[in-house]
Protein backbone atom coordinates (compact mmCIF):
# COMPACT_ATOMS: atom_id res chain seq x y z
CA UNK A 1 0.00 0.00 0.00
CA UNK A 2 1.11 3.56 -0.58
CA UNK A 3 0.18 5.91 2.26
CA UNK A 4 1.06 9.56 1.81
CA UNK A 5 1.11 12.59 4.06
CA UNK A 6 0.37 15.76 2.10
CA UNK A 7 1.73 18.83 3.89
CA UNK A 8 0.21 18.43 7.39
CA UNK A 9 -2.51 16.01 6.24
CA UNK A 10 -1.99 12.30 6.88
CA UNK A 11 -4.22 9.22 6.95
CA UNK A 12 -5.48 7.67 10.18
CA UNK A 13 -5.96 3.91 9.93
CA UNK A 14 -7.49 1.74 12.66
CA UNK A 15 -5.23 -1.25 13.46
CA UNK A 16 -8.05 -3.67 12.56
CA UNK A 17 -8.42 -2.22 9.05
CA UNK A 18 -6.95 -4.01 6.04
CA UNK A 19 -5.44 -2.01 3.18
CA UNK A 20 -4.21 -4.02 0.21
CA UNK A 21 -0.67 -3.37 -0.99
CA UNK A 22 -1.85 -1.91 -4.33
CA UNK A 23 -4.06 0.78 -2.77
CA UNK A 24 -3.13 4.48 -2.46
CA UNK A 25 -4.20 6.73 0.44
CA UNK A 26 -3.36 10.43 0.40
CA UNK A 27 -4.10 13.14 2.98
CA UNK A 28 -7.03 13.39 5.41
CA UNK A 29 -8.27 9.79 5.10
CA UNK A 30 -9.77 8.05 8.14
CA UNK A 31 -10.36 4.29 8.10
CA UNK A 32 -12.28 2.97 11.11
CA UNK A 33 -12.49 -0.55 12.59
CA UNK A 34 -12.63 -3.52 10.22
CA UNK A 35 -12.59 -1.44 7.04
CA UNK A 36 -11.09 -3.19 4.02
CA UNK A 37 -9.55 -1.43 1.02
CA UNK A 38 -8.82 -3.64 -1.99
CA UNK A 39 -6.24 -3.52 -4.84
CA UNK A 40 -6.15 -0.51 -7.12
CA UNK A 41 -8.27 1.73 -4.88
CA UNK A 42 -7.23 5.40 -4.80
CA UNK A 43 -8.42 7.56 -1.89
CA UNK A 44 -7.23 11.15 -2.29
CA UNK A 45 -8.24 13.51 0.51
CA UNK A 46 -6.24 16.58 -0.43
CA UNK A 47 -9.01 19.20 -0.29
CA UNK A 48 -11.24 17.95 2.55
CA UNK A 49 -11.81 14.79 4.63
CA UNK A 50 -12.67 11.27 3.55
CA UNK A 51 -14.00 9.02 6.33
CA UNK A 52 -14.86 5.35 5.96
CA UNK A 53 -16.76 4.05 8.98
CA UNK A 54 -16.70 0.62 10.62
CA UNK A 55 -17.10 -2.66 8.70
CA UNK A 56 -17.21 -1.01 5.28
CA UNK A 57 -15.29 -2.10 2.21
CA UNK A 58 -14.07 -0.40 -0.96
CA UNK A 59 -13.43 -2.86 -3.77
CA UNK A 60 -10.93 -3.02 -6.63
CA UNK A 61 -10.39 -0.01 -8.86
CA UNK A 62 -12.61 2.46 -7.00
CA UNK A 63 -11.65 6.14 -6.77
CA UNK A 64 -12.65 8.41 -3.88
CA UNK A 65 -11.96 12.15 -4.04
CA UNK A 66 -13.33 15.47 -2.80
CA UNK A 67 -13.43 19.16 -3.57
CA UNK A 68 -12.86 21.83 -0.94
CA UNK A 69 -15.99 22.06 1.19
CA UNK A 70 -17.37 18.68 0.07
CA UNK A 71 -16.15 15.97 2.46
CA UNK A 72 -16.82 12.33 1.64
CA UNK A 73 -18.36 10.06 4.27
CA UNK A 74 -19.07 6.34 3.96
CA UNK A 75 -21.21 5.00 6.82
CA UNK A 76 -21.01 1.72 8.69
CA UNK A 77 -21.48 -1.66 7.00
CA UNK A 78 -21.28 -0.28 3.46
CA UNK A 79 -20.06 -2.08 0.36
CA UNK A 80 -18.51 0.02 -2.42
CA UNK A 81 -18.32 -2.26 -5.49
CA UNK A 82 -15.59 -2.53 -8.10
CA UNK A 83 -14.63 0.61 -10.10
CA UNK A 84 -16.99 2.98 -8.24
CA UNK A 85 -16.35 6.74 -8.43
CA UNK A 86 -17.31 8.68 -5.29
CA UNK A 87 -16.78 12.42 -5.21
CA UNK A 88 -17.64 14.54 -2.16
CA UNK A 89 -20.78 12.60 -1.22
CA UNK A 90 -22.37 10.84 1.77
CA UNK A 91 -23.22 7.14 1.80
CA UNK A 92 -25.61 5.98 4.55
CA UNK A 93 -25.11 2.96 6.79
CA UNK A 94 -25.85 -0.46 5.32
CA UNK A 95 -25.86 0.67 1.69
CA UNK A 96 -24.47 -1.14 -1.34
CA UNK A 97 -22.99 0.87 -4.22
CA UNK A 98 -22.89 -1.30 -7.35
CA UNK A 99 -19.96 -1.71 -9.71
CA UNK A 100 -19.00 1.33 -11.80
CA UNK A 101 -21.59 3.60 -10.17
CA UNK A 102 -20.73 7.32 -9.99
CA UNK A 103 -21.90 9.52 -7.12
CA UNK A 104 -21.08 13.23 -7.35
CA UNK A 105 -20.57 16.16 -4.96
CA UNK A 106 -23.13 16.77 -2.22
CA UNK A 107 -25.23 13.75 -3.19
CA UNK A 108 -26.61 11.88 -0.18
CA UNK A 109 -27.41 8.19 -0.29
CA UNK A 110 -29.72 7.18 2.57
CA UNK A 111 -29.37 4.18 4.85
CA UNK A 112 -29.85 0.67 3.46
CA UNK A 113 -29.92 1.75 -0.17
CA UNK A 114 -28.89 -0.32 -3.15
CA UNK A 115 -27.40 1.71 -5.99
CA UNK A 116 -27.28 -0.39 -9.16
CA UNK A 117 -24.21 -1.04 -11.25
CA UNK A 118 -23.40 1.87 -13.56
CA UNK A 119 -25.85 4.26 -11.88
CA UNK A 120 -25.15 8.00 -12.00
CA UNK A 121 -26.20 10.05 -8.99
CA UNK A 122 -25.85 13.75 -9.95
CA UNK A 123 -24.64 16.56 -7.72
CA UNK A 124 -26.91 17.34 -4.78
CA UNK A 125 -29.31 14.42 -5.36
CA UNK A 126 -30.77 12.97 -2.15
CA UNK A 127 -31.78 9.30 -2.21
CA UNK A 128 -34.18 8.30 0.62
CA UNK A 129 -33.44 5.43 3.01
CA UNK A 130 -34.23 1.91 1.75
CA UNK A 131 -34.23 2.84 -1.95
CA UNK A 132 -33.15 0.73 -4.90
CA UNK A 133 -31.76 3.03 -7.59
CA UNK A 134 -30.73 2.23 -11.17
CA UNK A 135 -29.61 4.36 -14.10
CA UNK A 136 -29.55 8.10 -13.57
CA UNK A 137 -30.92 8.49 -10.03
CA UNK A 138 -34.33 6.96 -10.62
CA UNK A 139 -35.80 5.28 -7.56
CA UNK A 140 -36.92 1.87 -8.76
CA UNK A 141 -38.69 0.68 -5.62
CA UNK A 142 -38.33 0.35 -1.88
CA UNK A 143 -35.74 -2.21 -0.83
CA UNK A 144 -37.19 -5.53 0.35
CA UNK A 145 -36.00 -7.49 3.36
CA UNK A 146 -34.39 -9.98 0.94
CA UNK A 147 -32.56 -7.16 -0.90
CA UNK A 148 -31.15 -5.86 2.38
CA UNK A 149 -30.29 -9.34 3.63
CA UNK A 150 -28.19 -10.05 0.51
CA UNK A 151 -26.58 -6.61 0.68
CA UNK A 152 -25.69 -6.96 4.36
CA UNK A 153 -24.39 -10.52 3.87
CA UNK A 154 -22.01 -9.19 1.23
CA UNK A 155 -20.79 -6.49 3.59
CA UNK A 156 -20.24 -9.03 6.40
CA UNK A 157 -18.33 -11.23 3.95
CA UNK A 158 -15.92 -8.37 3.24
CA UNK A 159 -15.40 -7.72 6.96
CA UNK A 160 -14.39 -11.37 7.30
CA UNK A 161 -12.27 -11.26 4.12
CA UNK A 162 -10.50 -8.10 5.31
CA UNK A 163 -9.62 -9.71 8.64
CA UNK A 164 -8.54 -12.93 6.93
CA UNK A 165 -6.31 -11.04 4.49
CA UNK A 166 -4.92 -8.79 7.24
CA UNK A 167 -3.91 -11.85 9.25
CA UNK A 168 -3.01 -14.40 6.56
CA UNK A 169 -1.82 -12.62 3.40
CA UNK A 170 1.92 -12.95 2.87
CA UNK A 171 3.82 -11.40 -0.02
CA UNK A 172 6.14 -13.99 -1.57
CA UNK A 173 7.71 -12.19 -4.54
CA UNK A 174 10.19 -9.99 -2.66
Amino acid sequence: MAIYQLAELSPGIDPSAFVFDGAVLIGQVTLKANVSIWPGVIIRADNDTITIDENSNVQEGSVLHIDKGTPLYIGKNVTIGHKVMLHGCTIGDGSLIGMSATILNNAVIGKNCIIGAGALIPEGKVIPDNSVVVGVAKILREATADDLKRSHEGTRHYVEQGQFYRNKLKRIDS
